[in-house]
C-alpha cells in the first residue's frame, strides 16, 4: 500500500493547537486501529511535525488529512506527499 506523508507547521496560539492535541491523537490511533500504520510526531529542534501513513491512493489519503483534527480546526499549514521507498 502506498505511503504518505503530511509535513505540517502550526499556524496558531499553542494554547489554541493544544486543545486539539487529544482529539488528533485519538484521530491517529483510530486510523492505526483501521490498518493505516499511521505514526505522528513533532520535530524536536523547531515548531510542527509529521504524519506517516499508508492509504489506497492519493485521494484516499487526501480525505483522510482533510479529517484530521488539527486540519478541521484551522491549526496547521500542512503539505502532502506520497513517499517511494527506495531502500529496507
Amino acid at each position: 500500500m502506498p505511503i504518505f506523508v503530511k509535513i505540517e507547521e502550526g499556524k496558531v496560539d499553542k494554547s489554541i493547537f493544544d486543545q486539539y492535541v487529544p482529539a488528533h491523537h485519538a484521530y491517529v490511533k483510530d486510523l492505526i486501529a483501521k490498518g493505516h500504520k499511521a505514526k505522528t510526531g513533532y520535530w524536536a529542534q523547531f515548531g510542527g511535525g509529521m504524519l506517516l501513513f499508508e492509504a489506497e491512493s492519493m485521494a484516499e489519503a487526501q480525505a483522510i488529512i482533510a479529517a484530521d483534527p488539527l486540519v478541521k480546526n484551522g491549526c496547521v499549514n500542512y503539505k502532502l506527499y506520497e513517499w517511494k521507498i527506495v531502500v529496507e
